[in-house]
């Protein structure tokens, strides 16, 4: 009996001493925890029990979360509103600012808009449906020849059409003539009643441009029928009372060879 009154004395006397140390390791734990949360900002409660509970809650008491909510979303959506405002009337200022640049372009309308170049007309013969009509392989300095489209049978002997140089527009949009596709023009003085190719300098070859000293510039890719410049610039192309071919009283002029001429026909249009 002795024996078992002394064994449960030790247990008791064991379990008493893990107890106070699991207290104690429970203080420091508790001093640590307070230690962080105050570095953290959390206030500690005191709890109607004397003892010190923390309490890490992300919900404010109830007086603080009816006030702070309210100032919160009254502080911060107004520049969130004002970041949505602002962007919009960013990318409008932009646009503002980019516009002006193509009415300026658009507004440009010269003869410098024109992709004018010297060519060989290498072979001509009649269309096969159409009587006024020459097709024409031409040699305009590319890898191979642009097929042209040109009623002159009317008014130059085929004979004069073969192997001869010639001024050629050639950024008109392809067009489609009697089932043939006309891939450039054949620039020409022209009246009513006579028609003569421009004669390009001597010394001139194939792919040369033609160019005009004051009205300098690089030629549109591909002219855009909708704008009409060549219909805006044609007016203004004729030949002075040297048959010099001129926009403007500016002559056609090959850089470091020379002018382009028609052959008798003076003060006319070009076409």
């Amino acid at each position: 009996m002795n024996t078992v009154v002394q064994a449960s004395a030790r247990e008791e006397k064991k379990l008493t001493a893990e107890n106070a140390k699991l207290r104690k390791d429970i203080e420091e734990l508790k001093k640590q925890l307070l230690e962080k949360e105050r570095k953290r900002g959390v206030l500690e409660v005191p709890m109607p029990s004397g003892e010190a509970v923390v309490e890490c809650s992300s919900k404010p008491s109830p007086p603080p979360a009816a006030s702070a909510p309210s100032a919160s979303p009254a502080t911060a959506h107004p520049p969130k509103d004002e970041g949505k405002k602002k962007k919009p009337e960013k990318k409008g200022g932009e646009k503002q600012e980019k516009k002006p640049a193509v009415p300026q372009e658009e507004a440009k309308v010269d003869v410098s808009r024109l992709d004018l170049r010297v060519g060989r007309i290498i072979t001509a013969d009649k269309h096969a449906d159409a009587d006024s009509l020459y097709v024409e392989q031409v040699d305009v300095g590319e890898a191979t020849p642009r097929t042209v489209v040109s009623g002159l049978v009317k008014h130059i002997p085929i004979e004069q059409m073969q192997n001869r140089m010639a001024v050629l527009m050639c950024n008109l949009k392809p067009a489609k003539m009697r089932g043939v596709v006309s891939q450039a023009m054949v620039m020409c003085a022209s009246s009513p009643d006579k028609v003569e190719i421009l004669d390009p300098p001597s010394g001139a070859v194939p792919g040369d441009r033609v160019t005009f000293q004051e009205f300098p510039g690089e030629p549109d890719k591909e002219l855009n029928p909708k704008k009409k410049v060549w219909e805006q610039v044609q007016p203004d192309l004729r030949t002075d009372e040297s048959c010099v071919a001129t926009y403007k009283g500016a002559p056609f002029q090959v850089a470091g060879k020379g002018v382009c001429k028609a052959q008798t026909m003076s003060n006319s249009g070009i076409k």
